[in-house]
Parts: structure tokens; sequence; C-alpha cells
């Protein structure tokens, strides 16, 4: 088993429900862990027998750049049962922050994470 970090990946999103958060697109920065079995992969060095992170990286990518949010933890399970739809995919983390949230915050986020029942 392996863990894939993916780290302070930025998009931009509608998130949030008062009217300028409507109207206006967000920074939003997503950190994701995720523990795979790349067994096969590290024994033959081929990517089809890995978990592909620069796949779910981009479906990550797109479903944040084309929904819409009220609510931070919305977002932050959407993305994590995006990353559990994997069979490989024993267990994951993801946090998301919204910068700039708070006044006097640098930012508030939310972490979420799925254990695959065996």
């Amino acid at each position: 088993m392996a863990i894939i970090r993916v780290k302070n990946l930025l998009i931009r999103t509608y998130i949030g429900f008062n009217p300028e958060e409507l109207r206006n697109k967000q920074d939003v920065v997503i950190n994701m862990s995720i523990k795979a079995d790349v067994s096969r992969a590290i024994k033959n060095d081929d990517v089809d027998n890995s978990y592909n992170y620069k796949v779910i990286t981009k479906k990550v990518i797109a479903l944040v750049q084309e929904g819409k949010f009220k609510m931070l933890e919305n977002l932050t399970q959407q993305v994590l049962d995006l990353i559990m739809k994997n069979p490989n995919v024993e267990w994951a983390k993801v946090e998301v922050d919204k910068p700039h949230a708070l006044r006097f915050a640098e930012s508030v986020s939310i972490e979420l994470e799925a254990n695959r029942k065996i």
C-alpha cells in the first residue's frame, strides 16, 4: 500500500451562499491523501497497474470548477466520494480550504476521510 498525496491544488469555484459568493468564483485549496494498492506498479514499473493520480486530479478539477457549492462540507464530501469510487482505494482523506473566509483568519477548512470496509 502507498499513500499518494496531492498538495495545495488551487481551483476556482462558486462556494458560499452570500449574494457576492453566488456571482463570483473564489479560490479553494484542496489537499488529498489516498491509500491505494500500487504493489503491481512497483513490481512492473507500469502505470496501468498503479493508481493514476493525474487522472483523479483531473476529475477533481472538473468537479470543482464546474460545480456550485453552498457549503464547504458538501464540496469536501463530493471530492472524497469521487476518490472512493476507485476500488483500489482503501482509505482517503480530503481537506478543502477556503482562503479569506473569515476576516482575521488565513483560511477555513473542512477535512473528511473515508475507509473502505473490507
